[in-house]
């Protein structure tokens, strides 16, 4: 796990906070953030040993197994957590990048992307809105990606939705921002969490190679997400709303 933010925000301090896929990767790093924060964390995953392990680590924070394509499921978690604090930031983070061609992507394949991706967000938002609206203050924090803009080969259900949720911001913030809830998008670029490594960045010349694509040449972790995302959850960013932060080094 990262160490401990750079920036604390008193404001946060007691705030409700749910985060989806924060078991591990970035989502991980998100949860570690908010509660250093101490921020009341609620966090969902699919990974029940990972997240029971990152729940006993933590302070202030509640894990709940959950499979954020089950809308129901996912709306029943949302409840358990309000039950105890309501809910003052969302962050959707869970994903899937799975990498498939164009020829296997069948329609199958394409539904559970856009559910994973696009559909849980879009869920989770609609269900938090109302209570967000009610107290007249909150803050939404959608994950899109910068996989779009680079054209990322065999990742075209993922980019789609990633290009949507882009999309879906923009309209919930304009909706919402009448009511003081602010609705913003982050766009991670090459977040070199332990999948990443596993998966596409195997040896030093693959990292090396990534890296030399951004603008700083230094790899990125799930801090330097979880920074921005702290930002975007507290007033310091009381006026940024219907906006993509870019968090990617200066890939694109």
């Amino acid at each position: 796990m990262s160490s401990q933010p750079i920036a604390q925000y008193r404001d946060l301090a007691g705030r409700g906070v749910f985060i989806t896929g924060g078991a591990t990767g970035i989502g991980r790093d998100l949860v570690s953030a908010f509660d250093g924060q101490g921020a009341k964390v609620t966090f969902v995953d699919i990974n029940r040993d990972a997240g029971l392990a990152l729940e006993a680590q933590l302070t202030n924070t509640t894990f709940i197994i959950c499979d954020v394509t089950d809308s129901k499921a996912l709306s029943d978690a949302i409840r358990m957590a309000e039950a105890s604090c309501p809910i003052d930031v969302l962050v959707n983070n869970a994903a899937n990048d799975t990498r498939m061609s164009v020829a296997d992507t069948d329609e199958a394949a394409w539904d559970a992307a856009m559910n994973v991706n696009l559909r849980h967000q879009f869920i989770a938002a609609r269900q938090v809105a109302a209570g967000m609206q009610a107290r007249g203050q909150g803050s939404i924090i959608n994950f899109a990606s910068v996989a779009p803009e680079m054209m990322i080969e065999n990742l075209s259900a993922y980019s789609t939705c990633k290009s949507a949720v882009r999309g879906l911001t923009r309209s919930l913030a304009r909706e919402l921002g009448k009511s003081g809830v602010r609705v913003n998008s982050i766009l991670p670029g090459a977040i070199l969490t332990d999948r990443q490594r596993d998966l596409w960045y195997k040896d030093q010349a693959a990292i090396d190679a990534v890296v030399a694509q951004q603008c700083l040449w230094r790899e990125l972790n799930g801090q330097d997400v979880a920074e921005m995302t702290l930002f975007l959850a507290s007033d310091a960013s009381a006026a940024c709303t219907a906006q993509d932060f870019i968090v990617d080094g200066g890939m694109i």
